[in-house]
């Protein structure tokens, strides 16, 4: 199993979805970025509170969901 640390789920959080480090930021978003193209650095300086190992540890917890779940697809 997969120690993630800096990955918080509290119910009282951005109604329990995965955030980093309990703060108001979901990993959602962080994916989204990267997503877009923005670079580590870009992300960043955007979003001084963060960190890099924010931004690595959201996409390996993604991945990890990924490898976890089953979706249907039509």
């Amino acid at each position: 199993m997969q120690i993630f640390d800096r990955i918080t789920i509290d119910p009282r959080v951005f109604g329990g979805k995965p955030c980093i480090r309990g703060m108001r930021f979901p990993v959602s978003k962080v994916l989204d970025l990267v997503a877009s193209g923005m670079t580590h650095e870009e992300i960043l300086r955007d979003y001084p509170y963060l960190e890099e190992e924010d931004i690595r540890q959201a996409l390996k917890y993604a991945a990890w969901v990924v490898q976890e779940e089953r979706v249907e697809i039509a």
